[in-house]
């Protein structure tokens, strides 16, 4: 649920709480951050997630630096 940090009398950021990925190894590398909410562009629409999951595959791409890309 995004929330609004940094308040100023003139400025607010609305942000979001991620799950990111940035090298390989177990649990451990999952990097809880705050990141500003997306905005959609022309003809794209924003959905609000409450929660979400990690599948079989990226649990293993985590784990191997073998994995092959694309």
């Amino acid at each position: 649920m995004p929330r609004t940090v940094g308040c100023t009398q003139s400025h607010s950021v609305t942000v979001m709480r991620a799950v990111q990925t940035t090298r390989f190894g177990g649990p451990e590398v999952l990097d809880v951050v705050d990141l500003p909410d997306p905005v959609p562009g022309d003809g794209q629409q924003l959905y609000e997630v409450s929660a979400a999951g990690v599948n079989f595959a990226d649990t293993h791409h985590r784990l191997s630096a073998d994995w092959p890309e694309g």
